[in-house]
């Protein structure tokens, strides 16, 4: 497609997102790996922690919600935890699951990875109907085992020493050390995935990831959807065939599955002008294809810049807590 025409519909900014993304992810895990690997060696170290890596502990982050629930109090120990898992609830409330298509370096490289198995095979597979419909259960089982165990099965008593502990406190070194360290059982389930990734569209994202089925159930209820003017389609069906998440766009007015990550792929494909479109309901303007785009970043931002400018950022453990942490991380969880 030609570069004009690409810029003037959404995949082209979505794909600028999420590669800032995906290279921001890949900047602060080196940042964070060298601040571990400098206090490791010598008990200080000369770059900053950067608080995004706290993005990577969703479940931690889920049980300091859960406090700040029951307290009205933001934990200080990983504050930016908290922060981006309301930001990215937030996003999927008023931007669909924008998280997914836009943010997670996940959903990136897994999007490359089938990408890459269509230009290699010329095609994608499709499991067996009522077997993709049973696999597709597991994200919300694993989903609803998170927030049974947080929020019911977790007395509040616990609550609090979790998250004053060491355990909870290094956290993110932990969580580190399982990449760094990785042991072969992990190693092969990883490797799994990735492969299984190549054939299967979003194989991770589609059956197994709780994150992406709690920002996809709140989608439900953005009032961004794709919608399809039935007035110019002319029912060719392509959208439905490049859907990523094999949605029969073409025989919907409006997409409201929890399954749509609003990747605009269905509007950016199609060869109808304005047949298919990321719009808000009673909105008849057509609207540039740079407008969604622009509002995911905007609520991410506002999200983000709250918790900084609220002082709910930066973590309140001191050069002498990670001094002291560090030095005993192996033996912290065991």
């Amino acid at each position: 497609m030609h570069l004009k025409n690409l810029i003037s519909r959404g995949t082209f900014w979505r794909r600028i997102i999420q590669y800032g993304f995906l290279l921001w992810c890949v900047y602060i895990g080196i940042v964070f790996g060298v601040f571990v690997q400098q206090f490791s060696a010598s008990g200080i170290a000369t770059v900053s922690r950067p608080p995004s890596v706290e993005a990577f502990l969703p479940i931690g982050s889920l049980i300091s919600f859960r406090h700040w629930l029951d307290t009205g109090a933001v934990h200080t120990f990983h504050p930016a935890g908290l922060v981006l898992l309301v930001t990215f609830v937030v996003m999927s409330l008023l931007a669909k699951k924008s998280f997914c298509s836009f943010v997670c370096p996940v959903g990136t490289v897994s999007e490359r990875f089938w990408k890459g198995g269509e230009r290699l095979f010329g095609r994608t597979w499709m499991p067996y109907k009522w077997l993709d419909t049973g696999l597709r259960s597991l994200k919300y089982m694993l989903l609803y085992f998170f927030l049974s165990i947080t929020f019911f099965k977790m007395p509040s008593a616990v609550i609090k020493p979790f998250l004053n502990s060491p355990y909870w406190a290094i956290a993110d070194v932990k969580m580190l050390d399982f990449f760094t360290d990785i042991s072969l059982l992990a190693l092969i389930i990883i490797g799994a995935l990735a492969l299984l990734s190549i054939p299967y569209r979003n194989f991770w994202c589609r059956y197994l990831c709780p994150y992406g089925a709690l920002v996809g159930l709140t989608s439900f209820f953005s009032p961004w959807k794709i919608r399809r003017d039935t007035g110019i389609c002319t029912g060719c069906g392509t959208c439905g065939r490049i859907c990523p998440s094999y949605l029969p766009v073409d025989q919907k007015t409006v997409v409201r599955s929890v399954e749509c990550t609003g990747c605009l792929t269905c509007a950016s494909g199609c060869p109808e002008d304005k047949a298919l479109a990321m719009t808000l309901p009673y909105w008849k303007r057509p609207l540039p294809a740079w407008v969604f785009p622009a509002f995911v970043l905007t609520v991410f931002g506002i999200g983000v810049g709250w918790g900084m400018f609220s002082g709910h950022w930066h973590t309140s453990l001191t050069t002498e807590d990670y001094r002291t942490l560090i030095s005993m991380a192996e033996r912290i969880g065991h």
